[in-house]
């Protein structure tokens, strides 16, 4: 007797993220109403479809291109804990100091700037969301160091949001005491385009559905997984967008690139290719960070 695999709601969530489709789009794909899809993902575990719609669950994943299949996977595994271990060594590990989950950008050759130059870089692990104000909360109680200056004692109710008013003494202080680094802005960079060079994490074209720009009309921060469509190949969130992002390449004199435009921004600013560069005390509403280690 055969055993039938069913699909899970995260399972269904992960394939439509790595085909970089909304619901009406991968209920169309698969061929069925956008109110069943939405409603498989929000089942959870095992949700038993109906045998033609499980055959088109599968039939979609089994003739996906690689690429696709490795997104997939990288997201069951990053929604579901699988594969999270204290040290480095897999695809997703999940990082002593901080907790942050910590995604792997593999050693190769991706396509970088405007002009597709290869460039070669070591592989490293890249924390998966930018800091919020939840984990600085964190470190600013267990070092004394300064809160941004708009915070209370603590953050506001929007404890998901990116942190943001740390200027890039801030954000180096941050990293040193989770043990990790900045990011260079190439190592950002290949993160967010993936080895082939597109242009945004999600592929070529330009969309405010995808990220939190100007063209999205909401005007401030918003928490770090609101935008799954937006997510990279290898399965970073929020790389465009929502807020600029410190990194430790240096500009002019006195001052480091910042990366991702924010939602103050318009998408054309927030292609990962491009770069901000701000002095190294510049305290502002749009920035924030993200770490490395490797």
């Amino acid at each position: 007797m055969t055993t039938v695999r069913y699909w899970t709601g995260k399972e269904v969530r992960a394939l439509r993220m790595a085909k970089r489709m909304s619901v009406r789009e991968f209920a169309a794909h698969l061929g069925v109403s956008a109110r069943i899809v939405s409603r498989w993902e929000a089942a959870g575990e095992r949700i038993h479809p109906r045998p033609v719609n499980q055959a088109a669950l599968d039939t979609s994943l089994a003739h996906s291109n690689a690429d696709v299949r490795a997104r997939f996977s990288l997201l069951v595994a990053t929604s579901t804990g699988l594969e999270d271990a204290e040290e480095p060594g897999g695809r997703v590990f999940r990082h002593p100091a901080d907790g942050k989950r910590m995604l792997l950008v593999p050693a190769g050759t991706f396509l970088s700037g405007p002009d597709n130059q290869p460039m070669w870089l070591p592989g490293f692990y890249i924390d998966a969301q930018p800091t919020t104000n939840v984990e600085y909360a964190r470190f600013v109680e267990a070092t004394g160091h300064r809160p941004p200056p708009h915070w209370d004692d603590v953050p506001d109710t929007r404890g998901m949001h990116p942190v943001v008013s740390v200027n890039w003494r801030d954000a180096q202080a941050y990293a040193i005491w989770a043990g990790k680094a900045l990011p260079t802005a190439a190592q950002w960079e290949k993160a967010a385009r993936g080895a082939h060079g597109d242009v945004y994490p999600w592929g070529g074209h330009a969309s405010a559905r995808h990220c939190n720009a100007r063209e999205s009309c909401v005007g401030t921060t918003t928490p770090v997984d609101a935008y799954p469509e937006g997510t990279s190949p290898f399965g970073v969130l929020d790389l465009c967008g929502n807020v600029w992002e410190w990194s430790t390449t240096v500009g002019a004199p006195g001052s480091y690139l910042r990366k991702g435009g924010s939602f103050a921004h318009p998408l054309t600013d927030c292609a990962p290719f491009r770069a901000s560069e701000a002095a190294a005390d510049v305290v502002a509403d749009d920035t924030g960070f993200r770490c490395v280690v490797g």
